[in-house]
């Protein structure tokens, strides 16, 4: 899905999990620093859009996701996930119910998996699933924005800002009445520095939710049974999670970023030395200079001194030890 706003003068493509969007519009600090007073928007149009109407939506979903949903208030927003049987996560939702549609975003690429899921589970249930991303563009709006929202419009209002479902069609006119525009980078740097986890690049195929952080915003403790639950409840209450998510400050001296997947060893060990984890996102921060998070084993000591392949990195914890 390539975003009609790629045409614009400036417009640099992302490449990746983020391609159709742009990944800056030539100067990514200039695009960070107005995202973080407040201005701007991010094209989020590549992401997946899909929603649920029917009487028993929320019921519905309440029993296949790891959040609490039954009640979920109109315009309360929420994530959840869809875990395996063995409790691995494969699918993050960002949720708002309107009071008569449940609408959420996806991942890139993953909403046809999800659809298909979640059609597999009807059943009996009054519910109808659709796959809106061809007629809405999701657009994020920074917390303190002023920004108008178009009537009608579903939003999800988190701590980090709006997120919008705008009909697709209308997405141009928005973006050149609400500008300026900050690219995908400038996002991914303020989520860098969040610990926002992004399912496919904190996670990989044997990802649980508490090696994240997920629990309490994602997964509700106390809720009825879904899939997966057995591994969430026997890691919650009998022991901890096999690895951890951390915030690095990286080596301000270093021309390349480590990239997903770059090895993180202890210094003492040198080049040579155990991988005990590995990069997941890497940034450049406006203000905190090259920054990451990764998932490192869980015994890692906090105050470790780490490399990650070439680049020297200090460790702040995300995940409790």
């Amino acid at each position: 899905m390539k975003s009609p706003l790629l045409s614009l003068p400036g417009a640099v493509a992302a490449e990746g999990s983020d391609e159709g969007v742009a990944a800056h519009y030539g100067d990514l600090f200039r695009e960070q620093r107005a995202l973080a007073d407040g201005t701007g928007l991010v094209d989020l149009s590549h992401r997946g859009v899909v929603t649920v109407t029917g009487d028993d939506r929320l019921a519905w979903l309440h029993l296949l996701l790891t959040q609490h949903v039954s009640e979920l208030a109109p315009g309360e927003a929420t994530e959840a996930l869809v875990l395996s049987a063995n409790g691995h996560i494969e699918h993050a939702l960002y949720l708002v119910d309107d009071g008569a549609t449940t609408w959420a975003h996806v991942e890139p690429g993953t909403r046809e998996a999800l659809v298909a899921y979640l059609e597999s589970m009807k059943f009996f249930y009054r519910v109808e699933v659709a796959d809106r991303t061809d007629d809405i563009a999701l657009v994020h709006l920074p917390a303190g924005s002023i920004a108008e929202v178009p009537e009608g419009t579903a939003v999800r209002e988190t701590p980090y800002g709006r997120d919008l479902f705008l009909p697709r069609e209308g997405l141009e006119a928005y973006a050149a009445a609400h500008g300026p525009l900050a690219g995908i980078l400038a996002y991914e740097a303020l989520r860098v520095e969040n610990h926002r986890p992004r399912l496919g690049f904190e996670t990989d195929h044997r990802t649980i939710p508490h090696e994240l952080g997920w629990i309490g915003s994602a997964v509700h403790l106390q809720k009825g049974c879904y899939r997966g639950q057995e591994t969430v409840a026997r890691v919650q209450n009998l022991g901890k999670p096999p690895r951890r998510l951390v915030f690095l400050h990286l080596d301000g001296s270093e021309v390349l970023l480590p990239g997903h997947g770059t090895p993180i060893r202890l210094a003492a060990d040198g080049a040579e030395g155990r991988q005990l984890g590995f990069i997941t996102t890497s940034a450049r921060h406006h203000e905190l200079g090259p920054i990451a998070l990764a998932l490192v084993k869980r015994n890692v000591p906090v105050d470790a001194e780490l490399m990650a392949g070439d680049t020297a990195a200090a460790q702040e914890a995300v995940v409790e030890v």
